[in-house]
């Protein structure tokens, strides 16, 4: 019997192989699904189920590629969605043998009406472990609002409501020495209090999970999983609709984008107002120089999650400027979140850009005990981009909070003709925030190197005094 977690922490992701005497089931996979096939063919094994916990709204799922590839049914909770593929619709209770072991679904309506946990029941029939997808994480539950993006008379009290019923008549009654396998951990979207755990027992969870007290009531678990919710990044809704109508194959998506383009070829691209171009390197390095309007989200952070955030809408025609021999990764990577318009990479990189005598912009990148100078002889502004949360837990005093997860609404805060400041934790989200302000003609903000570690660190600045955040969102 193997059971084997694989975690993509780009997008905090569980997937997972479960193989029992030559046959295999493979929950929740990422869209690039080579990996699966290879662990598969590696054990003499066959893939017979795809699993999946729900219509996922954060990442493009492998489900339709991982069936045509290998032949594999693909298993989902109750639903009656008309979807651009066949699967089987499974019952609430319904076991599907897997070699020598056997997989119950346990349908858990709550994050979305057809979200399923699988029990993995093994050779000797006892209940090992929990596949709980996004009903279920290490210290936190599923947020409730996410399926009535896409289903408008879902409201988030309803599924709330719901998912109180099957966490307290489904999961809660199971054994407590089940480990508990999630579908995501901190830094996932998908719910607002996850812990950097990825594995738990059911009976520690039910000991220490918030929304697992066992005398809450209803009206508190809901008023409880309900604080301290922000609205879900903008290309959420178009995943979800991705996952039940289908999509193209990645293998396709990732030969049109890893073209390598010619600096004329490059420009000519440029002229297209709705093509962006994205430059992946690392921040302080983009900021010694960069080609104008470049968007710059480091392949080395939470990329998926703040391309998604900050340009929302997956059609958009992408550029791609890379270091070398990265150019796979970030197609594959963007890919995962649905955006599958990349029309190639630079050939050359930077380097050719510069040689052939192309114009290069740069970013001003200050360190923090600089910036500690200048607020002794000048009276300074200082943008904050990190989260609600993170601001409202701690903040240089008179500091002005731009998250960087509302750029809209917080680009309204920033006066073109005022000189801002710019941190964020570290000094990947505020390069981030400061590239994109720079395309659209914001030339006054400098950036601070190393965030408000960096900060901090110096002892120079006043701060406001720590509150325990509520919510990670």
């Amino acid at each position: 019997m193997t059971v084997e977690q694989i975690y993509t922490g780009c997008l905090a992701q569980g997937a997972y192989y479960i193989e029992s005497n030559g046959e295999a089931a493979i929950i929740d996979p990422l869209r690039e699904v080579a990996p699966y096939i290879e662990m598969a063919n590696n054990r003499n094994a066959k893939i017979k189920y795809v699993f999946e916990t729900h219509f996922h709204a954060d990442f493009v799922s492998g489900h339709i590629d991982l069936s045509k590839k290998t032949g594999a049914q693909i298993v989902y909770g109750p639903t009656t969605m008309e979807t651009g593929f066949d699967f089987i619709s499974g019952k609430d209770g319904q076991e599907f043998k897997l070699g020598n072991a056997k997989i119950k679904l346990i349908h858990t309506p709550g994050h979305t009406m057809e979200s399923s946990c699988y029990l993995l029941i093994d050779e000797n029939g006892e209940a090992t472990s929990l596949f709980s997808g996004d009903t279920l994480f290490i210290g936190d539950v599923g947020r409730p609002d996410l399926a009535q993006k896409v289903i408008a008379e879902l409201t988030q009290e309803k599924l709330a409501a719901l998912l109180f019923d099957s966490l307290r008549n489904k999961i809660m009654p199971l054994n407590d020495a089940i480990i508990v396998y999630p579908g995501h951990g901190a830094g996932s979207a998908c719910g607002k209090m996850m812990s950097d755990e990825t594995t738990d027992t059911l009976g520690h969870q039910k000991r220490t999970n918030y929304a697992l007290r066992a005398d809450m009531t209803k009206e508190e678990f809901i008023d409880a999983v309900l604080t301290g919710l922000t609205p879900p990044p903008g290309y959420f809704p178009q995943n979800v609709l991705m996952n039940i109508r289908g999509y193209e194959s990645i293998d396709n998506i990732v030969e049109k984008g890893t073209k390598a383009l010619s600096i004329d070829a490059f420009e000519k691209a440029i002229t297209d107002p709705k093509t962006i171009i994205l430059d992946t390197r690392e921040a302080q390095t983009f900021s010694k120089g960069f080609i104008k309007g470049s968007y710059n989200i480091g392949i080395d952070g939470s990329f998926a999650n703040w391309v998604g955030t900050t340009i929302i809408d997956i059609t958009t025609p992408l550029l791609i400027v890379s270091d070398k021999e990265k150019e796979e990764e970030v197609v594959t990577r963007l890919a995962r979140i649905g955006f599958d318009n990349t029309l190639g990479y630079l050939k050359g990189g930077i380097e050719a850009w510069k040689a052939a005598g192309k114009e290069i912009k740069t970013i001003k990148s200050i360190t923090a005990e600089d910036l500690a100078n200048r607020i002794k002889n000048e009276a300074i502004n200082i943008l904050d981009v990190r989260r609600a949360s993170e601001y409202n837990s701690e903040h240089i005093d008179n500091a002005i909070n731009t998250p960087l997860d509302y750029l809209k609404n917080s680009i309204k805060k920033v006066d073109k003709n005022k000189t801002y400041y710019v941190h964020c934790k570290s000094g990947y989200r505020s390069m981030v925030f400061t590239s994109i302000l720079a395309s659209m003609g914001y030339h006054n903000l400098i950036d601070i190197k190393g965030g408000i570690k960096a900060i901090k660190e110096t002892g120079k600045f006043n701060l406001s005094q720590y509150k325990e955040p509520s919510t990670l969102l």
